[in-house]
């Protein structure tokens, strides 16, 4: 049973005779932050009284009288200006984790409203290598669709590639002004990856080339304002405080604008062969566009050779998936939805929704200053077109009730005026939701990149990190007086910490937020890590071993959980609420919040693993018990890393 669940549908009845709102108070009764008050912790009697204007630890006290929980709980008490605490009852724990040691999906139910979702993500540009800012998109979808599919929904994955845009227009004209023959026949792919990054770095230079002048005028301006400024501040006006703060901002922004720029001028003028390169194609930008705009025509040879590289290009991408161990439902890109883009065009005008401006196709929202461009004005598509054409598709073939999209928060107003014009369109029965995330810093609080400036591969990182775990697993196994693995089980266990590393260090992080990216601090076996919860699985396997008990064996016997010690209690509680943080991710699609779980598991099992002895447990109904419980945490922690897509493993 969802002990959290369980107490919210208590609490309804009482709320609903004082509130038409009902949800949003439920939604302050949580788990209590500090066991000295309880188990969970209502705060919703303060906010109520305010709104009826009323004395809220009286209108606390009106709640409790109404609470029908004594099956459930201890007395409830109130505490403070309104607090209301609860305790579980022990026997009531005991019942519940007996019932979840039982259960194959320990005490999960699975939903009783199943919904159609899509989730679009990982969505990579297929001209150029995976790199590190595919990471999160990636990891999070996964995970997302793991946990949608355990609790029941019916869920499908499309990684919507980006195989038609100026990408593809880039390699095919580095193809036919630059390739390499020996290259390309020995290794396709890298070949086709150099032509897209020395197109990319000779047509970033020429724009930095013409940027840098109004870059730098633009921030002599913000510098003497800010000086201007600076001559006549006065410290208690707030309004020109604010003004100052924007002001450093934007210097700043502009700084690093210039030397992003000044960095793409200096790696083209000091090689001698780019430097040419630019030179014998000075508008490299709109050559590249031309080659684009041949394959949207369907020239034959352009199309050609779009054909020839496609294959190779997913067969790079499916080599990074499948160390990931991700799968895809499908993978409709870009190009699948290409002959379809005409007539959204033709409905959005037809419909009043768009209109011409400027000689473009546009949809302006309310509210909203910039126009949703869905055709440009010399008549290409965008990508709004082709996502308008993908939420028409995901609906009338896969009967969406929802879409979820994850990607970058950069693309928050992108989202927005998609949904907004999805809506008016017509496609009003299904829910859309933009998962947004932010990016992976280096230890210059900028994206991650390497020394050279490059935007770090994915693969490489994916490397780096299975030969640092491979190092840890080494020097801890030769450390113990008779080292337990051999060079395959280190091999294999240096795959699960590595990869799982990488996935957990950018799960536990609040999706929105920014993160600093650090090696010791993702592979570290302490702190909230996957090395962490991967250890604490297999010092409950090292229990089972070391007693010569096999787990499978040991949980179909006649042996129950009794609760005798507080850390037996604390650990048995964490388990319960294994639902309850299945539910947490689930609300606003946060993955973080399983990791904190898994992580606060951890702990609550080292401090069970201190403090009650187990095999050396001289009564065998409390030794028997334990052992069940330790074999509980053990499946808690392996299904939670698998919903996130990390292995476990019996030997570490």
């Amino acid at each position: 049973m969802n002990a959290l669940a369980e107490i919210r549908s208590r609490f309804r009845t009482a709320l609903g005779e004082l509130t038409d709102d009902v949800p949003r108070y439920l939604g302050m009764i949580r788990p209590a932050q500090d066991s000295r008050f309880g188990d969970f912790q209502a705060n919703c009697a303060m906010t109520l009284a305010r709104e009826l204007d009323r004395n809220p630890r009286d209108l606390a006290s009106e709640i409790v009288a109404k609470l029908d929980v004594a099956d459930l709980c201890l007395e409830p008490k109130v505490a403070g200006p309104g607090f209301i605490n609860l305790t579980l009852r022990d026997d009531w724990i005991a019942a519940t984790v007996n019932a979840a040691a039982r259960d194959e999906r320990l005490g999960a139910k699975k939903t009783t409203a199943p919904r159609r979702i899509v989730i679009d993500y990982s969505s990579p540009n297929i001209a150029k290598p995976m790199h590190v800012g595919h990471l999160r998109s990636t990891v999070i979808g996964d995970a997302l669709y793991r946990i949608l599919s355990f609790v029941g929904h019916q869920v499908l994955s499309d990684n919507h590639i980006g195989d038609w845009g100026t990408q593809f227009g880039m390699i095919i004209f580095g193809y036919r002004n630059f390739l390499d023959p020996s290259r390309f026949t020995e290794d396709p792919v890298g070949e086709l990856a150099r032509l897209y990054r020395l197109v990319n770095t000779i047509s970033e230079y020429q724009e930095s080339v013409r940027s840098l002048p109004e870059l730098r005028a633009t921030l002599n301006e913000r510098e003497r304002e800010l000086a201007d400024t600076g001559r006549n501040e006065d410290p208690a006006d707030k309004s020109a405080n604010k003004a100052v703060k924007r002001l450093r901002a934007n210097i700043a922004e502009r700084r690093n604008q210039i030397a992003d720029a000044e960095r793409r001028v200096r790696t083209v003028q000091e090689d001698p062969q780019l430097l040419a390169c630019a030179r014998a194609h000075p508008n490299i930008d709109d050559d590249a566009r031309e080659q684009t705009a041949g394959l949207h025509a369907g020239e034959d040879e352009i199309r050609q050779l779009w054909e020839r590289f496609l294959p190779q290009c997913l067969s790079a991408l499916q080599s990074v998936y499948d160390r990931l161990e991700i799968k895809f439902d499908r993978t409709l890109g870009e190009s699948y939805y290409q002959t379809m883009l005409g007539s959204v065009i033709e409905d959005l005008m037809e419909s009043g929704i768009a209109r011409e401006s400027e000689g473009a196709i546009c949809v302006f929202s309310e509210g909203n200053n910039a126009p949703f461009i869905v055709r440009k004005s010399d008549g290409a598509f965008t990508y709004a077109t082709t996502d308008l054409a993908t939420i028409r598709y995901r609906i009338e073939q896969f009967s969406a009730d929802e879409i979820l999209y994850v990607v970058d928060k950069r693309q928050s107003e992108h989202f927005s005026l998609l949904f907004d014009t999805a809506h008016r369109w017509g496609y009003t029965a299904a829910q859309y939701h933009h998962v947004s995330f932010g990016t992976i810093l280096g230890d210059d609080s900028r994206p991650y990149r390497t020394r050279a400036g490059d935007t770090v591969g994915l693969e490489s990182l994916l490397d780096e990190s299975v030969q640092r775990a491979a190092a840890i697993v080494a020097e801890n196994d030769d450390a113990k007086q008779e080292p337990e693995l051999d060079d395959a089980r280190r091999e294999r266990i240096a795959q699960i910490v590595g990869i799982g590393g990488i996935k957990y260090v950018d799960l536990h992080h609040n999706r929105e937020s920014d993160y600093r990216f650090s090696w010791d601090k993702m592979l570290a076996t302490t702190g909230d890590t996957a090395a962490y919860a991967q250890y604490a699985f297999a010092r409950v396997c090292g229990i089972f071993r070391r007693g010569g008990f096999d787990r499978e064996e040991f949980r179909a016997r006649d042996v129950s959980i009794h609760i005798t010690h507080d850390a037996e209690r604390g650990l048995a509680l964490q388990l319960t609420r294994f639902p309850d943080a299945l539910d947490d991710v689930l609300e606003d699609y946060r993955p973080n919040l399983l990791t904190a779980y898994l992580f606060e598991t951890g702990n609550r099992f080292s401090t069970f693993f201190d403090r009650c002895p187990v095999l050396k447990e001289d009564d065998q109904q409390i030794r028997n018990s334990r052992l069940l419980l330790c074999d509980l945490t053990a499946r808690v922690l392996h299904t939670g890393l698998q919903l996130l897509g990390i292995h476990t493993a019996e030997r570490m």
